[in-house]
């Protein structure tokens, strides 16, 4: 059984002490594919350095939501000169958080419609991140051009009306460890079921959101923990787990453009 963990964060500074003894415990629980989500051009680069390095590690460039007032037109362009290297498979993590409001919301607004542009230009996958937004990012998503728009919903927590609206343009659904939380995770995995098989991605988020099968021994969530998650979306959908990790391994490929694996 193959597993890709479609988004974490392996540059954090947590993994500083034991990183290459993380990618090996993942690899044990058959994690084969990682793909490190930058959200700003630091990260970025860290991330691209560890593709580099890693074999089956890729690396998106992006500047998050909470960083969009640093979203400068110099730095878009250090991230699209970055975005030219072979690793780089994604354009992201961006889009709008309202919860913590890190940045103001005009300027988030700002931030993510050049994303949008950008990542259509350069013809990359989009790895989107939304958090109580009140509608406006699918607003955002339907003003853009939907010809060229595909990407994922990192860390889908929304309700159905929302999932059906992502999966009409075209996107994915990326699962966290949250499916597994008896009770933050009830409603998603409600409709964990409802999600076709050809747009599941399963994902771990790590260093955060640590997986419930895992909470009671670490706090820091892991690439290999993508395992929990998977087996849990397995159970909701009734289908062999192995079967599973295949479907959503093919489904992260096919996104990302990855070919030679």
């Amino acid at each position: 059984m193959r597993l890709f963990d479609s988004h974490c964060h392996l540059d954090d500074k947590s993994y500083e002490p034991d990183r290459e003894a993380v990618l090996d415990q993942a690899r044990e629980a058959g994690v084969m594919g990682f793909m490190v989500v930058g959200i700003n051009p630091q990260t970025a680069r860290k991330a691209i350095q560890l593709a580099e390095t890693h074999p089956g590690v890729f690396a998106s460039v992006g500047i998050h939501p909470h960083d969009a007032a640093h979203c400068s037109e110099a730095v878009l362009e250090e991230l699209i000169e970055l975005a030219e290297h072979e690793k780089v498979c994604a354009w992201g993590e961006a889009g709008l958080d309202f919860n913590r409001m890190y940045s103001p919301r005009d300027v988030q607004e700002k931030c993510f419609e050049r994303q949008l542009t950008i990542a259509a230009r350069l013809d990359l996958p989009l790895i989107f991140h939304e958090r109580d937004s009140s509608g406006r990012f699918l607003e955002m998503l339907k003003a853009a051009d939907t010809t060229s728009l595909r990407g994922v919903v990192h860390c889908f927590s929304g309700n159905s009306r929302e999932m059906t609206a992502y999966l009409d343009l075209g996107l994915h659904i990326g699962i966290t460890g949250i499916v597994t939380m008896k009770q933050r995770g009830r409603a998603l995995r409600e409709l964990v079921p409802q999600i076709p098989d050809d747009r599941l991605l399963v994902e771990t988020d790590a260093p955060y959101l640590t997986p419930a099968p895992e909470r009671n021994r670490t706090r820091r969530n892991e690439p290999a923990f993508v395992k929990s998650v998977l087996l849990k979306v397995a159970e909701l959908r009734q289908t062999d787990p192995a079967a599973m990790a295949e479907i959503t391994w093919q489904n992260t490929c096919r996104l990302y453009g990855l070919t030679d694996l």
